[in-house]
């Protein structure tokens, strides 16, 4: 992805309809709303997950892609391999968001919120939207922030700890939690909603750990 596409635009620019609308869209594709959408199934279609899919088993057989008892680097070699059609679907479907000026559209509306609450640009926001239902593309488009320098060492270490908790939250949450919602008392949404809210807990406790404990080991990172 282009430099010139991911930097997001100065704070004095204002997002157009069309940035905002990129946005939204890019917001529904990759937080998993539109996936398996009781009664409307079809939405499922464009949503991330979906799209993503997912490797078959050998026939007649329950090994999947991957086999089974794989040990060494030839395990980790096909368990990276397997990943790979994720993260290109992902970098490949935000450099078509991008394109329409989804990330001028982050920079604007989200900067307000990130910031005050992790020190982070809006530019930041897809990236952590992607981390709410792949680690995998989120923790890619991360890197690609920081390798194209438009996060800074400080950024990247707060950014990591908020993907880091409750990764992967809304997968994760649905397709292992689930074997727990016919016994929960409380609403479904609820433990959901206090995990997402922890994450940008302990995001804000990271950077005040780092400007705090760790304040000279940043001490000439902006």
């Amino acid at each position: 992805m282009s430099e010139e596409k991911i930097m997001a635009a100065p704070q004095t620019v204002t997002a157009s309809a069309g940035n905002y609308l990129a946005l939204i869209l890019a917001i529904l594709f990759f937080s998993g709303l539109l996936y398996k959408v009781e009664g409307f199934s079809w939405l499922g279609a464009f949503d991330f997950t979906t799209l993503g899919g997912s490797f078959g088993t050998i026939k007649e057989s329950g090994s999947t892609f991957l086999g089974a008892g794989g040990i060494s680097a030839k395990a980790g070699f096909l368990f990276a391999l397997s990943l790979a059609p994720t993260v290109m679907l992902a970098l490949g479907v935000l450099e078509i968001f991008t394109h329409y000026g989804a990330i001028r559209a982050a920079h604007t509306l989200l900067t307000p919120l990130l910031k005050p609450l992790m020190g982070l640009p809006g530019r930041c926001g897809l990236a952590l939207i992607t981390d709410l239902q792949s680690t995998d593309a989120g923790a890619a488009l991360t890197k690609e922030m920081a390798d194209q320098q438009q996060i800074g060492k400080k950024e990247l270490v707060v950014m990591s700890a908020w993907q880091y908790s409750g990764a992967g939250l809304i997968n994760n949450y649905f397709a292992i939690g689930s074997a727990l919602f016919a016994s929960m008392s409380a609403p479904i949404i609820i433990p959901l909603l206090l995990m997402f809210v922890l994450k940008f807990v302990g995001a804000a406790f990271v950077r005040f750990v780092l400007n705090s404990v760790y304040k000279k080991d940043f001490a000439d990172v902006k």
